[in-house]
């Protein structure tokens, strides 16, 4: 293994090195470089020089200065240019330049004197920047062969679309996307950039720090990055999409519609999906959107892990199947009722059924060591329905109103296997769940501008949810003999029911108090309410009929939990020179009860939580920063019963009414420098992550089986997290590393033992992508990653290696080619254990010019590669996991372009 992966270093290397030299042979370049100054000498930043071939086969060129005015234009050698150079302000700069070999050339700019009635622009700058925003137009940057937004985006520089979707700009995530203005459904890019047709997009905007009420921007701490999809006028009050049609081998098929309609008052957009190829149309990241996006919930971490946690999110998680059929629906109406006021709203509905199978040997690392074979297949059945109504009303330029209603169905049905062989014990369980589940929320957010010095915002939710999880084992084997009241028979039928109700209640009121440009003041108040009843009941049934009730025995639970955070804060933020300083000071007052079975039990406590963030800004595209926050976390519902609560066929819970909070600090240092003009993108960052007081797992171990329960636990624990991105474009080639490391020190509490463990962990990727007009282009990468974990009693390596590359190429006007392939070797050092395998999918893509149908052969999974394998670990389990996939899928497709 260790040959071939040195093999696979060389060849991809090798390629880098020579696909970069052959960037240059393909067309030799005649570079002109220089500064743009005004006529006092002072360097001109983002001005736009664009140099316009005599001969019109030839390409334009452009480039824009940087901070010190400097640009560099790369030219085709012995071509004949006309270059042009604007500036806001200043008079155009017009002149002839023929490329015969590397120039440098200063370019002096002339303040205008006198304003025109009326400019005729004759071209459209590529790229225009001003403060923070970015203006891409693209027909700069695309061949017209382009058939959806993402592959529109990943030509446009600074801009990168990953396989699922996700959007980053300038080294940051795109949280919010908006087609002319408006929010394109949720704002998740996902629906976006995979649905929208390129060739009804005319301009796409990049927009930093952006707020959805425009007078908050600059007093909110914004790090939202949005993007705004700008329409060709002749598709702003028009229909236009595309259907797709597919069939295969073994029965396969799919059917993908998008429909949009727009006009100045009225938005329609529709996606479909029907498919049996393992395409899955929602996620757990797309859930996570959908209720507000990932950074509002981060701000709200005891929301955050309710909504993570919940039963919906877990039948979420896979990705990965041995075969799924999807139906999925979303529909999205916006309409103008006045100058004032928008509707707007979506309704997102999607059934699977879906068949998993995954085998992990899970290794127990406890003072005797040993190791246990699990198989798992799951048969899912899962729908759920998703609505939200806006309503936007904007009654001045100084007043902004917005109410929410959300609300969510689901109705989740799962036919299971567990194959459990351990030295202790050889089972094999039939598991039977199903969920239901409604969740509703309604939202109102009130901002008003009294005056340039004093703003106001309000912010108020009301939620309720309900959730009923059934959970039925079946064996013909006692299990957890020590831990449930089990009664002897031929089948063991054990039935466990659960209901939540929880109805919550946030409001948060802030002022903002404008001394000054350089000095600003906030106060802010707010509380958040909980209510929540937590009912679980556990039986047997036996086979003569009648009920062996665990409530005889200490099962059974029935918790009132109460819980109430008001708070009031002041903070200071002061800009001076490059440094903007924000500190603040928030005193909570927490108040959390719980009642079980007429005992109660009362939590109060005070706490005084400061914050601090500073940040350095260079320039528009380069900041450091750094942030400090403590955090109380405190304990779930499920954490505070007072009876046993049987967890899974191998778990019993027993819950402590009296834990306290968690208590941690985090720290964070950013840093973030992007260039256009050099093609350049760097983002890292360390963020640091100490526990000072947490609710840690008690466990006793017996073989596989576990008997919890929870303590307060007062040791420190450690977790450093690091990542670097860089890319660098040189001429058609870019050249990128990302890596992310991890070190994590916790303890583990098992038998009586307190034992403190360590995880280690890094991921380096180096890639290389072209940007060839006529040629093929290909995309190179090479990931390492090795992890560690370190007991008291052992050490385990992991290391997992993948090439990968992707072609994309058009041909002969008509044709599309695209292709990717991947190969991971994988290695428990532990186990001894190496597994490699290859994952291709191809595809070929034909439409003729001017013509609405495209035709398309593809086939996914083409090697036939039968599972992936991955590693992770736990308090004292590390696990070993082969996930199986679908099949090879070969298509026919058919679409047309309405």
């Amino acid at each position: 293994m260790l040959l071939t992966s040195y093999r696979i270093n060389k060849i991809f290397w090798v390629l880098i090195l020579a696909i970069t030299a052959n960037g240059h042979l393909f067309a030799q370049i005649a570079t002109l470089r220089g500064s743009v100054l005004s006529s006092d000498k002072e360097p001109l930043a983002n001005t736009n020089i664009l140099a316009f071939p005599k001969n019109e086969n030839e390409k334009t060129v452009f480039s824009i200065s940087n901070q010190k005015g400097e640009f560099e234009l790369k030219l085709k050698k012995d071509e004949a240019y006309l270059i042009r150079v604007s500036y806001l302000g200043y008079e155009e700069l017009v002149f002839e330049y023929q490329a015969l070999e590397d120039d440098v050339k200063n370019l002096i700019m002339t303040p205008k004197t006198n304003i025109l009635d009326e400019v005729i622009l004759e071209y459209r700058t590529p790229i225009e920047i001003k403060e923070d925003t970015i203006t891409y137009q693209t027909d700069a940057f695309v061949t017209g062969k382009e058939r959806k937004l993402r592959e529109v985006l990943k030509k446009l520089p600074g801009i990168e679309v990953d396989r699922e979707g996700n959007v980053t700009a300038q080294g940051k995530k795109v949280t919010k996307v908006l087609v002319e203005d408006k929010t394109f459904f949720t704002g998740n890019s996902k629906l976006a950039v995979n649905n929208i047709p390129a060739d009804a997009v005319d301009q796409v905007q990049i927009l930093d720090n952006y707020s959805e009420v425009g007078f908050l921007k600059g007093l909110q701490d914004s790090d939202e990055m949005a993007m705004n999809i700008k329409l060709k006028e002749d598709k702003k009050k028009f229909a236009f999409g595309d259907m797709e049609l597919g069939g295969g081998i073994e029965d396969r098929y799919i059917v993908h519609p998008n429909v949009f309609y727009y006009s100045p008052k009225t938005n329609v957009n529709f996606i479909g999906d029907l498919n049996n190829t393992g395409v899955k149309s929602f996620t757990l990241s797309d859930y996570l959107e959908f209720n507000g996006g990932f950074g509002k919930l981060m701000g709200d971490m005891r929301g955050y892990l309710a909504l993570a946690n919940d039963n919906f999110s877990q039948f979420l998680l896979n990705n990965d199947f041995k075969a799924n059929i999807n139906r999925f629906a979303a529909l999205n109406l916006r309409q103008s009722l006045s100058a004032k006021t928008d509707l707007n709203s979506f309704v997102i509905t999607n059934a699977s059924d879906t068949q998993t199978e995954v085998q992990t040997l899970n290794t127990y690392v406890s003072e005797n060591p040993f190791d246990e074979d699990r198989t798992v297949t799951n048969a899912l059945d899962n729908f759920f329905i998703i609505g939200k109504l806006t309503l936007d009303y904007e009654p001045s330029l100084d007043a902004d109103l917005a109410a929410n209603t959300f609300a969510k169905i689901t109705h989740n049905d799962n036919l299971g296997t567990i194959l459990t062989q351990s030295p202790q014990q050889n089972n094999t369980f039939t598991t039977l769940s199903n969920i239901d589940g409604l969740d509703l929320k309604q939202n109102l957010e009130y901002s008003k501008r009294f005056s340039r010095a004093q703003t106001l915002s309000l912010e108020t939710t009301l939620a309720h949810q309900k959730n009923r999880p059934n959970t039925n084992w079946l064996t013909d084997v006692a299990f957890l003999q020590e831990l449930i009241p089990l009664q002897e028979d031929v089948l063991f039928d054990i039935l466990q029911q659960k209901e939540t109700q929880t109805t919550s209640f946030d409001l948060v009121l802030k002022d903002y108090w404008v001394l000054n440009n350089f000095n600003h003041v906030y106060t802010t108040a707010g509380t958040n309410l909980v209510f929540e009843e937590y009912e679980t009941h556990e039986v047997q049934r036996l086979t003569d009929g009648s009920i062996n009730d665990f409530s005889d025995n200490g099962f059974g639970n029935a918790l009132d939990y109460r819980f109430n955070d008001t708070f009031l804060g002041l903070e200071y933020k002061f800009l001076t020179g490059i440094f903007t300083v924000k500190s603040g000071l928030f005193y909570h007052y927490y108040d959390w009860r719980n009642t079980q079975f007429g005992s109660k039990v009362n939590n109060a406590t005070n706490a005084l939580l400061p914050e601090f963030s500073a940040e350095a800004e260079f320039n528009n595209s380069e900041k450091i920063r750094f942030r400090y926050r403590p955090r109380l976390r405190f304990p779930r519902s499920n954490r505070l019963v007072g009876n046993f609560l049987l967890n899974s066929f191998n778990s019993v819970l027993l819950g402590n009414a009296f834990l306290q909070n968690e208590r941690f600090h985090s720290y964070s240092l950013t840093y973030y420098k992007f260039s256009l003009f050099r093609g350049l993108n760097l983002n890292t960052g360390l963020f640091y992550n100490r526990k000072t007081q947490s609710i840690k797992n008690t466990t006793a171990l017996d073989g596989i089986e576990q008997f919890v329960t929870y303590t307060m636990f007062n040791e420190p624990e450690n977790s450093l997290t690091a990542n670097f991105n860089f890319s660098k474009r040189i001429g058609a080639v870019k050249l990128g590393l990302d890596s992310r490391g991890n070190y994590n020190e916790f303890f583990q509490l098992v038998n009586g033992s307190v034992s403190k463990n360590i995880s280690r962990s890094l991921s380096i990727t180096g890639k290389m992508e072209t940007f060839f007009e006529k040629w093929p282009n290909l995309e190179l990468g090479y990931t390492h990653e090795p992890s560690k974990y370190l007991t008291n009693t052992s050490t385990n390596i992991f290391i997992n290696q993948e090439f990968f590359a992707n072609l994309d190429y058009s041909f002969f006007n008509d044709f599309h080619l695209k292709a990717d392939y991947r190969r991971t070797d994988y290695e428990n050092e532990g186990q001894n254990l190496t597994n490699t395998f290859d994952l291709a999918n191809a595809s070929l893509f034909y439409q003729k010019e001017d013509s609405p149908w495209g035709f398309e052969i593809s086939a996914t999974n083409l090697l036939n590669t039968q599972f992936k394998r991955q590693n992770s670990f736990s308090d004292f389990l590390i696990s070993d996991q082969t996930t199986f996939i679908i099949p090879r899928i070969v298509m026919f497709k058919i679409s047309y372009k309405l």
